[in-house]
């Protein structure tokens, strides 16, 4: 069985005119917000075996923050370009390539392709995936490869303002 922990990155700041998108830093609030969301993972006894992000800033940062949480180091962190923006075949083409020896792994990504992809895996619906929102499934298979027409399984949803 293996487990993919879907996060929207956390809330970044638009504070800066003139910073293209892809640069945007997290703001204040995301700052806070992705320490706690990954200290809630923790207390579910969720364990990360890869970190993987967008290149974008406020993901990278966003998957630095749960990194550090989980004792690890942000260098271990695999960058994937193409969930900046992402759509759905992206998704399933990054984890199609994560590590074999990764049984459950982190995607750090962005709206609307990440809502649009946690929506097509099982039969749970969400309108919008909050900024450090974290969609869970579980899925049987014993390679990466196998994913995308494996049957999978809802696990959890959370996000900051849950609680």
């Amino acid at each position: 069985m293996k487990s993919v922990i879907i996060i929207r990155h956390a809330k970044s700041s638009w504070d800066q005119p003139g910073v293209e998108d892809f640069d945007r830093p997290l703001n204040d609030r995301g700052k806070e917000d992705a320490p706690k969301m990954a200290a809630r993972l923790l207390d579910r006894k969720v364990k990360i075996d890869a970190f993987i992000a967008s290149s974008a800033k406020r993901a990278r940062k966003t998957a630095s923050l749960f990194i550090k949480e989980y004792g690890g180091d942000k260098d271990d962190i695999i960058l994937a370009p193409e969930l900046y923006l992402a759509g759905p075949d992206a998704f399933y083409d990054v984890i199609a390539k994560a590590p074999s020896s990764a049984n459950t792994i982190a995607l750090f990504a962005h709206n609307p392709g990440i809502t649009e992809f946690a929506n097509e895996l099982t039969d749970v619906r969400i309108d919008d995936m909050p900024t450090c929102a974290i969609f869970a499934i579980k899925v049987d298979i014993k390679d990466w490869a196998e994913f995308k027409d494996a049957r999978k399984e809802y696990w959890f949803f959370d996000y900051p303002k849950s609680v």
